[in-house]
This record gives C-alpha cells, structure tokens and sequence, in this order.
C-alpha cells in the first residue's frame, strides 16, 4: 500500500474539492453574472487564508 505523505494528501483533497465544486457550478441554473460571482469565491477565500497565515507567522 502507497503512503502518502501530507503534502499528497492535501493536494488530494483540494482536487476533489475542486472537482466537486466544478461540477455543482456546471449544474446551476442562475444568471450568468451571479454564476461568475459564485465561482470566484473559493479563489477569494484562499487569498484572504493566505494573507492572513503569513501575517500570523511573521510574528
């Protein structure tokens, strides 16, 4: 059986994230507009957990 180290497992699981996500913003039927709006969420929301773990890491 293959061990997976951490690094593996979380880009594992960010891929099936992903995936999923894809796939349930491919099946809404809303407006255009507000499906762009819904799909930059996630990207807004690993920015803001981003900037906010190296401002907690500096100090």
């Amino acid at each position: 059986m293959l061990i997976m180290k951490r690094k593996h497992m979380i880009w594992a699981m960010c891929l099936l994230v992903g995936v999923g996500y894809f796939s349930a913003m491919s099946n809404l039927e809303i407006h255009y507009f507000w499906k762009s709006l819904i799909a930059f969420i996630p990207v807004q929301v690993a920015a803001i957990a981003y900037v906010n773990t190296t401002k907690l890491s500096r100090n």
